[in-house]
C-alpha cells in the first residue's frame, strides 16, 4: 500500500498546489470540480457532479457486492476562504486577490483524491472487500455548509461510516489527534433588529432610545444567555457588529446587533434560540423597543463516535508506529464550527486532525490566516491513513 500511495505522492502535492495557486470560494468552485472530475475519470472511476454544478461524488465498488451493502465514506472539503495569501516565499500563493486556501481544504481534497487512486487500483486487484464513497464536498465555509448539499442529492443514503481528517497546524506531520465525543463546537449567526419612533435626544421620552436599548442588549445579553443554560453545555455568545445612528443629536430610528453563538454540547445547541428569544423580549420591551431576531443555524458539533476513533487509532498505528515516538495523539475540542456535524446526523464518524506541522517549525501558521501553510508530507499520511481504513481496518 504504502508503494502505491508514494506512487501518487508528487502527483498529489502537485495538485494541492495547483488547488492552491487558483482557490474557489464555497459553490463557486468550478474548476476545481472539473479538474477532480477529469482525474478520477483518468482512473477508471464514474464520478457524478451534485446537483449545483461543484462537488462530486464518486462510488468504488468491488465487484460480486450484493446490493444494500452499507458503504464507508471520505469526505473532503474543496472550497477556500475570501481572505489574501500573504505567504511571500511560496510559489504556489494564490494568483487571486482576496482568495486562499488558508483552511487546508486544498490538503483534505488531495488525501481524498490520492484514496480515489489507490482504492481503485486495489479494486482492480481483487483486494477491495467493501464498497467505498468519496465525498468531496463544496462551501464548508458558507454555514450552514454545503454539507447539506451532499445530503439533500442523496450522498449519505446508503453510507454506515464516514471519516474526515481537518489539518491541524499544532500536530506534527505524521502524527493525528483524536477525540471520542464533541471535538468542534456548534456555531450560529445572530443578527437583532431593533425599531422604533426616533427623535430628538433633547426629548427621549417621547421616543424608543434605540441606542440605549442596543447597549443595554449588548451589555447584558451574553452575561443572562449563559445565566440561563447549564454552564456544562460551554454557550458563548460574542458580538462582532453594532450599528445604530448618524448623529449625536439624533435618536435613530433602527438599530442592529449581530454575532455568534457558540456551544460545545448538542442539548445546549438545540435549547439556545428559545432562550435568547425570551431574553431579549424582556429587554426590548423595558425600552418600548420592537424587536425581530434573524437566528441563522449554522452547524451542530461534530461528535466522534468511540468505535469511529478505534478504528482510526488502530489504522495509524499499524500503518506508522515504528518506535520512535508516538503517532496519535489526544487533541481538545475547538470552539470552531465544521459542517461535518452534519453527515453524523446520518451515520456514526469520525473527524481526525491531520498533523501539518514541519518538525523544523518553530511557530504555528495558524488556520484562517493569510499565511498558513502545511508540511506536504501530510498528505501521503493522509491517504495511507484512509486508504488503510478502506482495506483493512474499517468496519461499517
Amino acid at each position: 500500500m504504502r508503494a502505491r500511495v508514494r506512487a501518487h505522492e508528487a502527483e498529489l502535492i502537485a495538485f494541492r498546489r495547483d488547488l492552491h495557486r487558483h482557490p474557489e470560494l464555497g459553490r463557486q468552485e468550478f474548476r476545481t470540480t472539473r479538474l477532480l472530475r477529469e482525474r478520477l475519470l483518468a482512473a477508471g472511476l464514474q464520478p457524478t457532479v451534485l446537483p449545483g454544478g461543484t462537488g462530486l461524488l464518486v462510488d468504488i465498488v468491488p465487484a460480486g457486492t450484493r446490493p444494500g451493502t452499507e458503504l464507508l465514506a471520505f469526505r473532503a472539503d474543496i472550497d477556500a476562504l475570501p481572505i489574501d495569501d500573504t505567504k511571500t516565499d511560496a510559489p504556489y500563493r494564490s494568483t487571486l486577490p482576496g482568495r486562499a486556501h488558508a483552511c487546508g481544504h486544498d490538503v483534505h481534497t488531495s488525501v481524498v483524491l490520492g484514496t480515489a487512486l489507490v482504492l481503485a487500483r486495489a479494486r482492480a486487484a481483487g483486494e477491495l472487500k467493501q464498497p467505498v464513497r468519496l465525498i468531496f464536498q463544496p462551501a464548508e465555509e458558507v454555514m450552514p455548509g454545503g454539507a447539506l448539499d451532499v445530503i439533500k442529492a442523496g450522498g449519505m443514503e446508503g453510507v454506515g461510516r464516514i471519516f474526515a481528517v481537518h489539518c491541524d497546524p499544532k500536530v506534527q506531520v505524521g502524527r493525528v489527534g483524536l477525540r471520542v465525543g464533541a471535538i468542534t463546537s456548534a456555531c450560529d449567526r445572530v443578527l437583532l433588529t431593533l425599531d422604533g419612533p426616533g427623535g430628538h435626544t433633547a426629548r427621549p421620552h417621547l421616543t424608543t432610545d434605540l441606542v440605549t436599548a442596543v447597549a443595554k442588549l449588548a451589555a447584558d445579553l451574553p452575561s443572562a444567555f449563559s445565566r440561563r443554560m447549564d454552564p456544562r453545555w460551554g454557550v458563548s455568545l460574542v458580538w462582532g457588529r453594532i450599528a445604530a445612528g448618524s448623529a449625536p443629536n439624533v435618536i435613530p430610528l433602527h438599530a442592529e446587533l449581530e454575532g455568534t453563538v457558540r456551544c460545545l454540547e448538542l442539548a445546549g445547541w438545540r435549547e439556545a434560540p428559545e432562550v435568547m428569544d425570551e431574553l431579549v423580549a424582556r429587554i426590548a420591551e423595558t425600552y418600548r423597543a420592537k424587536w425581530t431576531i434573524d437566528y441563522h443555524r449554522g452547524v451542530p458539533p461534530v461528535v466522534n463516535e468511540q468505535a469511529s476513533i478505534a478504528q482510526l487509532e488502530a489504522a495509524m498505528t499499524a500503518r506508522f508506529a515504528d518506535g520512535r515516538g508516538p503517532v496519535v495523539e489526544d487533541t481538545e475540542q475547538s470552539l470552531g464550527g465544521e459542517d461535518f456535524s452534519w453527515y453524523l446526523e446520518h451515520a456514526p464518524g469520525a473527524l481526525a486532525r491531520l498533523g501539518v506541522r514541519a518538525p523544523h517549525e518553530k511557530g504555528v501558521r495558524d488556520l484562517h490566516q493569510g499565511d498558513f501553510d502545511v508540511d506536504e508530507r501530510a498528505i501521503a499520511v493522509g491517504v495511507e491513513l484512509f486508504s488503510s481504513l478502506a482495506l483493512e481496518h474499517g468496519r461499517i
